[in-house]
């Protein structure tokens, strides 16, 4: 199974007074526009997830509508509660597990610094950290089922990296 970690795209500012419920910050206009571009010229590399789990919060539910449709094939989006900030990580690699023979591709799309410590407990190092800048996306490989430890990372990459 090939799981990719998403930190949702460039979003407003923390703290505006225009969104006074941070759950409904948006992505901008430039986020949406350089995230678009990346989910499409990671599909143009075999990145072809057919279910992308979301927090719920705005930012991240439309960063997910953008890596789906920048895919070759319809792209099913779930939300999960597990993936808004300080989240269960096992019952989020839980749930991956059992969706993993229909799905051999999986995203997941939430928040830093979540998604990096995510990221390290899925390769065995729970203790330490990583950076995933805004929008940027890491693939973790699992030769058998997904759980903590059992992943070996096999890239990550930014927008930067990609030209966006």
């Amino acid at each position: 199974m090939d799981l990719y970690i998403v930190r949702h795209a460039w979003a407003g500012q923390f703290g505006d007074p225009q969104w006074p419920d941070d759950r409904q910050r948006p992505l901008t206009e430039k986020g949406k526009n350089r995230f678009a571009t990346m989910a499409a010229l990671l599909a143009e590399r075999d990145v072809a997830p057919t279910l992308i789990a979301t927090s719920p919060m705005i930012r991240c539910v439309q960063t997910a509508r953008l890596l789906a449709e920048g895919m070759p094939s319809k792209v099913e989006i779930v939300m999960r509660e597990e993936l808004l900030p300080n989240g269960n990580l096992k019952s989020l690699l839980a749930w991956t597990a059992e969706e993993e023979s229909e799905h051999p591709q999986v995203a997941w799309v939430g928040h830093a610094p979540d998604v990096g410590f995510m990221t390290m407990a899925l390769i065995g190092a729970s203790e330490a950290s990583l950076r995933l800048a805004k929008g940027a996306v890491a693939a973790v490989r699992f030769d058998e089922k997904p759980q903590l430890g059992g992943g070996e990372l096999r890239w990550l990459v930014t927008a930067k990296m990609l030209g966006c």
